[in-house]
Formats: C-alpha cells, structure tokens, sequence
C-alpha cells in the first residue's frame, strides 16, 4: 500500500479516457479493505459488478467506501465524519471528484499506520 499522487491519478484518467480509472478504482478498494479490515468486496469484484450493472453497482461501492475508511479511521482512534453520503451524491455528479476525496484520505491513512513509501513504517 503506497500513497498515490491525486493530479497524477486524474490526469492519467484523463488521458487515457478513462481506462487508467478503472485500475485506480481496483486499488482504492483494495487499500480501503486493507486499512479497515473488512475482505469485501476486493477491487476487482467491486469493477466488474460496477461493469456488469452498467454502473449502477458503482453508486453502492461509493457509499461503501465511506463507511470503510471511517472505520479505518475510527480504529485508529481519529476523529472523524462519515462521508458515504458525500461520496455516493459525487459518484453520482461528478466521480474524480469524490475518488480524489477518496485518495487523500487513504494517503493520510497511509502516512498515520506508518506504511510510508518504503512499505516497513520508515
């Protein structure tokens, strides 16, 4: 698990018409279950039933990763707000956006549970 660059993500996304997003949806997932502990969906689940429901999947997903990274935070004894209904009405509007929200919370995560870029809390 590393922290991962917001405009680097976005713009990748950008560029490559979305498909870069598609992988960044797989790790968000993957990062989120490992910071809070809880096995489901894993990220490749979570894209292919966001694929085979032509989207509609992605709106629970969305809510779902509220609910994982406040327990994340909540075990780590941080202080914090449950932000699924933000991110399910972002899923909805406007994705980057709450995936971007998404990231920086993992990011700050990362860096609380001292798993830094060298992966061994250093």
């Amino acid at each position: 698990m590393k922290q991962r660059s917001i405009p680097v993500c976005i713009i990748l996304s950008l560029i490559t018409c979305g498909i870069y997003s598609l992988y960044w949806m797989i790790v968000l997932t993957d990062d989120a279950n490992r910071l809070s502990g809880r096995q489901r969906p894993s990220g490749g689940t979570a894209l292919l039933l966001t694929i085979v429901t032509c989207g509609i999947y992605g709106y629970y997903w969305a809510y779902q990763m509220g609910e994982a990274l406040y327990n994340a935070k909540a075990q780590r004894g941080i202080m914090a707000s449950n932000n699924n209904i933000l991110y399910l009405i972002l899923e909805i509007i406007f994705p980057i956006i709450g995936w971007s929200l998404m990231q920086d919370e993992i990011n700050k995560l990362v860096v609380t549970t001292g798993n830094g870029p060298y992966g061994n809390g250093y």
